[in-house]
């Protein structure tokens, strides 16, 4: 039986790991330093804390689910308790990217991330399709990547991780690299900030007299369809004004080389800003 220790088990992210690990053949120990967290684990999964020098070592995985900033911090100081071979997983590869874990190569460092519940899907139960997040109900897509480690450790981190974001349908291997392109560079850089606009400007139609709910349902609906269309989910292709329209816009809206964020050297300052 594979031994886990979750560290971090009673934060938003460590409570639904929790959750999903219960149901799982691992045994866990799980860690958590806030009273309410500990409170909060008993009192929703009947789940009792463990102090980190009774969980680690001996653990075969240790999962870090703590914030990008602390990762590096803890990582140093679980690093003494961990005996060699022991797998370190993190949750996010900002702190792997930037360095922030200890330089040892006797651990497997192990980075998977969620690709959260897709707009297009299937999913016919009232509650699957409210669970935007993932990692409950709705299925999900995740990406994984062994940084270092022998190969055939990835086998065990990517087990570790259908389990702790299920369900999951498709699971990517990527470099860490690869999967900083992926966030903060595709997800969080573009697609965030260009949803932010949206909003933005969803909220000026709105200062300029439309209903704010006709405004909404105008422009979700539009959403849907188009990004269809964008993204193949299905066939078709825009109308003349509408292309004329990308056209004409897309430079008011865009700078001629925002894909310089993609750049090495900018995803690499937009991890340090959050690390």
């Amino acid at each position: 039986m594979t031994r886990i220790a979750l560290i971090g088990a009673g934060g938003k992210m460590g409570y639904r790991l929790a959750s999903n690990l219960q149901r799982s053949d691992y045994k866990v120990s799980h860690v958590e330093v806030s009273d309410a967290g500990r409170e909060r684990l008993a009192q929703g999964l009947g789940i009792h804390c463990v102090e980190v020098d009774q969980a680690v070592p001996g653990a075969e995985v240790v999962i870090l689910a703590v914030p990008d900033n602390l990762v590096g911090r803890i990582a140093e100081d679980l690093s003494p308790l961990m005996a060699s071979g022991t797998m370190v997983v993190t949750l996010d590869a900002a702190a792997p990217f930037a360095g922030h874990l200890p330089e040892r190569d006797d651990l497997a460092y192990f980075v998977t991330h969620p690709c959260h519940p897709p707009i297009f899907n299937d999913e016919t139960d009232p509650q699957a399709k409210r669970d935007f997040f993932g990692g409950h109900l709705a299925k999900q897509h995740i990406v994984s990547a062994l940084m270092q480690g022998p190969e055939e450790m990835f086998a065990l981190g990517e087990e570790v991780a259908k389990i702790i974001y299920a369900p999951v349908v498709r699971a990517h291997k990527v470099s860490v690299e690869q999967m900083a392109l992926l966030e903060p560079g595709l997800s969080e850089t573009v697609c965030a900030t260009l949803l932010a606009v949206m909003r933005e400007a969803m909220d000026e139609v709105v200062a300029r007299g439309v209903d704010k709910q006709c405004a909404r349902d105008f422009l979700l609906g539009h959403m849907n369809i188009l990004a269809a269309v964008i993204f193949e989910e299905q066939p078709g292709v825009f109308s003349d004004a509408c292309n004329k329209a990308i056209e004409n816009a897309k430079p008011q809206l865009m700078r001629d080389d925002w894909k310089r964020v993609f750049e090495p050297d900018e995803i690499a300052e937009s991890i340090r800003r959050i690390t």
